[in-house]
């Protein structure tokens, strides 16, 4: 199965890249994005984000990923939820569809996400992750890629078995 929807710490996950729920300044933050920096070596991977921000809400860049197991760090920035009329999903959309380009263009044969702005930036879980799942499937229809949705709560892994049920 080409999208897996997993429960897992994605500085574990073994793959070509992981991708890093991050802010427009590409600075260390909390949640996700402060995991991924202290796993990488902080200095070392802001190092490689300063020359490339700022990076606008739904885009993405990609960096090496230093002290972590995948060989590579996609940066992409999702929105701040502002009640779901600013144009929140198509950003969210882009972000994660930014970040598939990058992978495809450097060759890559498999990626973890996480769940991008269902943390601080506040996208109501649910709806993040319908977004997530209908964007990543859609890819994987088309290229041939392994791609993981890596959750690490236990309340978003089980509405992602509830959203199953619901395609």
């Amino acid at each position: 199965m080409p999208l897996q929807i997993i429960r897992n710490d994605i500085t574990k996950m073994q793959v070509d890249a992981i991708v890093n729920a991050a802010n427009s300044q590409l600075r260390q933050g909390g949640g996700v994005c402060g995991a991924i920096f202290a796993a990488a070596g902080p200095s070392a991977l802001q190092a490689a984000c300063d020359p490339l921000a700022p990076c606008p809400t739904g885009s993405a860049v990609i960096t090496p990923a230093f002290g972590l197991p995948a060989k590579h760090v996609i940066h992409a920035v999702g929105p701040r939820w502002q009640g779901g009329q600013q144009g929140e999903e198509g950003l969210l959309r882009g972000a994660y569809n930014s970040a598939l380009q990058l992978a495809l263009q450097q060759k890559l044969s498999s990626i973890a996400f996480p769940l991008i702005s269902s943390g601080i930036y506040g996208y109501p879980m649910k709806e993040a992750l319908r977004v997530a799942v209908d964007t990543l499937g859609s890819f994987v229809m088309h290229h041939d890629m392994m791609v993981y949705l890596v959750v690490f709560d236990r309340t978003a892994f089980k509405l992602s078995d509830r959203l199953a049920l619901d395609l």
